[in-house]
Parts: C-alpha cells; sequence; structure tokens
C-alpha cells in the first residue's frame, strides 16, 4: 500500500493498526508519488491477535446450561 505524506500524517494511527493486525505487510510513504519512507512491523513486536486472548484461561461451570429450557420457556421459545 502506497500512501501520500498528507494522508499518512492524517490517518498514522489507523496505518499503524493495519500493520499491527497483518492486514497490510507494509505502507510505503510517497512524496509527489515517489516513494521516501516505508512503515513495517517491528520485528521484536508479536502482531497483536485480541481474538482468542483468554482462550483456556476461562473454565464454565458444569451445569451453564441447566436452565436453557426455563429461558427459553420464559421468551416463548424451545430449545
Amino acid at each position: 500500500m502506497q500512501v501520500n505524506i498528507l494522508e499518512a500524517k492524517t490517518n498514522l494511527s489507523n496505518l499503524v493498526k493495519l500493520i499491527e493486525t497483518g492486514k497490510e505487510d507494509m505502507v510505503v510513504i510517497a512524496r509527489y508519488g515517489k516513494p521516501v519512507a516505508k512503515l513495517v512491523t517491528y520485528n521484536d513486536a508479536p502482531v497483536s491477535k485480541r481474538i482468542g486472548v483468554a482462550k483456556g484461561k476461562l473454565k464454565s461451570p458444569e451445569d451453564l446450561d441447566k436452565y436453557n429450557d426455563e429461558i427459553a420457556a420464559m421468551f416463548g421459545g424451545t430449545l
């Protein structure tokens, strides 16, 4: 992806987010259409993976679904 300097200044946080989330590998910043800088991930920084961050850290009770039928009946439905 290539952007001009004004766009990079205006949208810097959005461009960084694209890099952090892996949606873009790099953003090239250009002046008058000529590439002059490159925005890439910092090698030591892990890519953010917010979805699943608590996977395996939470435990649900064995009887979690105990009242499903009763709750469904309250809302006029069945399971």
